[in-house]
């Protein structure tokens, strides 16, 4: 056999420094997502300190949200006043509370949240006790667990 029809084997010396230096690349774009999350509000969107408005926020989005501002999936509004109003009245809570403890803007975005709440919960009570009268409110009886259903002590309610 001669050499040029034997196998050569050619032996990489290089292998490790560039396993390294893909590590070191690897380890520095994982610190530049991290630092980007921080940047960009901390884990998975949510902001890395919460505070007061966040606090507001959340009460009323739950208020909203019981009062049929969000329709499911079938396209129909699920409305439980009696959360909705617990969730308005923790607000007040709030206010009450919280009363010359807050700065100007955290004031005037509370007394905003509840007075627009208690308004937009009187036409949502309008609209159901109008929708009962045209047959037009569908009941979600048997459910239990679901937000305002028997183990909450108050129906769950579709507007058709």
């Amino acid at each position: 056999m001669t050499d040029s029809d034997q196998s050569k084997i050619i032996i990489d010396d290089d292998w490790k420094s560039s396993a390294q230096a893909e590590k070191a690349k690897l380890a520095a774009q994982e610190q530049e997502r991290a630092e980007k999350a921080a940047q960009s509000g901390g884990i998975d969107g949510l902001p890395e300190k919460l505070g007061f408005k966040e606090l507001v926020s959340m009460l009323a989005t739950q208020a909203l949200m019981y009062m049929g501002a969000f329709p499911d999936q079938s396209g129909k509004a699920m409305v439980s006043l009696d959360v909705a109003r617990l969730n308005i009245d923790l607000l007040s809570v709030v206010q009450e509370k919280t009363k010359g403890n807050l700065s100007e803007e955290e004031e005037t975005m509370l007394n905003q949240a509840v007075t627009e709440l208690q308004h937009q919960f009187v036409e949502v009570s309008k609209a159901v006790a109008q929708a009962a009268q045209d047959g037009t409110l569908e009941q979600m009886q048997g459910q239990p667990g679901a937000a305002g259903g028997p183990a909450a002590g108050g129906p769950d309610l579709k507007i058709t």
